[in-house]
């Protein structure tokens, strides 16, 4: 199983997550409620009488669930700087509108200000980040950094942003720093999420490293219950890449049967199977596929037909699966898809229909050798004037040697 196959069809999905909402995305940051009015009121006992009333009608703050248990860092325990409010709420709004022309500059003059504490400053380049994500992820991941470094902030907002880093690291295929990343955020964080590690097992598979990636999948594939099929399927990619095509035609097949309609288990299955050379049990995978009208991509009837061409006596059975693609407009009437039908024809004595096709392939070749092989067949045919024009044709185009179509040219 070729990890590029893997990579555009079973693996995409685990590198392009969702990123996560950060818990506090937004805030209102509460005003001194003092005022002038209060000197002009009655007495001690009347202003603490409101102030109790006033208060009781509040409903006390939720504080949020603690996401990271586990972990050993202290919690800063740092609120807002009473002088920076409006700034911060400001920043909030444009922030909840994705307003970053508006709320950028706003979080870089919390930065710089020297009266800031560290949970401005860390608020501040939290939400900055937050407003580049997948706009500009350099940034966003500078900004994140620092909001991390700063140490301002919460621990759930501060592991989820150090997560949120290495996933737009992973995102931009910077897999080694993306593990870095990773590795600290579950050190310090203390998480067990099974997510994490999964995107731990895949970034592995990701710079080669297959038998720590199969270390890492493997507990969470054989840990029973439900299982994300993108784990199983890295999983089966890191043991055909380490060179262990037993075990993972055996997951396939496990995952296969688990999951009877799902079509990518289905596929990968079939893949198992043909690149373990077990060609008759890919074309029956492929083929229940195929009844079932589930056969979509170009490489799924690819696929199919190249193996009955690789079977004995299956040319037939290749031009069904060819001529169904073509209606389908699933296959298109390029070289590969016209010289393999070509090919087909000739092979099961059709020879007009490979003539038929190989016209078509010809002038879609790199070199003249398809130009030639039509020459000799309409000679053999003795279509002389026509494989004499296929030979120049096939000259005309390239060839490693001119003398079959020179000797056609000359009618022998």
């Amino acid at each position: 199983m070729s990890k590029s196959r893997m990579s555009q069809q079973a693996l995409a999905a685990a590198l392009t997550t969702a990123l996560l909402a950060f818990a506090a995305p937004s805030m209102a940051f509460a005003q001194d409620e003092g005022g002038s009015d209060r000197s002009e009121r009655s007495s001690r006992s009347a202003r603490s009488a409101d102030r109790s009333e006033r208060r009781s009608s509040r409903q006390a703050p939720q504080k949020a669930e603690a996401l990271y248990p586990n972990s050993s860092r202290q919690e800063p325990g740092v609120s807002a700087s009473q002088r920076l409010v409006k700034q911060l709420n400001t920043l909030s709004e444009a922030n909840n509108a994705s307003d970053a022309a508006k709320g950028l500059p706003v979080a870089d003059e919390i930065i710089a200000n020297g009266s800031a504490n560290t949970y401005d400053k860390s608020m501040a380049a939290l939400l900055a980040g937050q407003l580049l994500l997948n706009e500009d992820n350099d940034r966003a991941i500078a900004y994140l950094n620092q909001a991390i470094e700063t140490g301002g902030l919460d621990n759930n907002n501060h592991f989820q942003a150090m997560l949120i880093v290495a996933q737009l690291q992973a995102q931009d295929d910077k897999y080694a720093e993306a593990l870095a990343t990773l590795d600290r955020y579950i050190s310090e964080s203390g998480s067990t999420d099974p997510k994490d590690q999964a995107l731990k097992g895949n970034l592995l598979y990701r710079l080669e490293r297959y038998p720590e990636a199969i270390a890492t999948l493997k507990p969470l594939v054989d840990a029973g219950g439900e299982v994300d099929p993108q784990w199983q399927q890295i999983l089966m990619a890191s043991y055909a890449e380490s060179g262990n095509s037993a075990e993972a035609t055996r997951l396939a097949e496990q995952v296969a049967q688990a999951t009877p309609g799902d079509k990518r288990s289905q596929v990968n299955l079939a893949v198992s199977y043909l690149q373990t050379d077990q060609n008759d049990k890919a074309i029956e995978v492929f083929e229940r596929l195929r009844a079932a009208g589930q056969l979509t991509e170009e490489s799924e009837y690819r696929n199919l037909y190249a193996l009955y061409l690789n079977s004995e006596n299956k040319e037939r059975e290749a031009i069904a699966v060819i001529n169904e693609g073509l209606q389908k407009n699933i296959l298109k009437e390029d070289y590969r898809t016209m010289a393999a039908l070509g090919q087909a024809n000739y092979f099961s004595d059709q020879i007009e229909p490979a003539i038929a096709a190989w016209r078509k392939a010809a002038p879609l070749a790199e070199n003249g050798d398809t130009y030639l092989n039509l020459a000799r067949v309409l000679h053999q045919e003795g279509r002389a004037d026509e494989a004499k024009e296929a030979a120049r044709q096939a000259i005309a185009k390239g060839l490693k040697s001119n003398t079959d179509a020179e000797r056609i040219i000359s009618g022998r």
